[in-house]
C-alpha cells in the first residue's frame, strides 16, 4: 500500500498534518503548539528524505573490486 506513495502524495499528508498542531498552539498552548509544528516538520522532512530515489549508483567503478 505505502510502496506506491509518491513524495508528492507525502507532501499533501505532511501539510495537512500541520493544520492540526497550528490549531492547537493558537487555542491551547503557543510554545506546545510551536514545538509540535516543529516535530510534525522534522519528521515529514525525514520522510521525505528517505523516501526520495536515489539520484546514482551507490558504488563507482574506482570501488568495484569485483572485476
Amino acid at each position: 500500500m505505502f510502496e506506491t506513495l509518491t513524495p508528492r502524495a507525502a507532501v499533501a499528508v505532511g501539510l495537512l498534518a500541520v493544520i492540526p498542531t497550528v490549531v492547537f498552539g493558537v487555542t491551547r498552548s503557543g510554545l506546545g503548539g510551536l514545538i509540535a509544528t516543529v516535530n510534525v516538520v522534522l519528521i515529514f522532512a525525514a520522510l521525505y528524505v528517505a523516501m526520495s530515489p536515489l539520484e546514482g549508483p551507490a558504488r563507482t567503478a574506482a570501488h568495484d573490486t569485483s572485476a
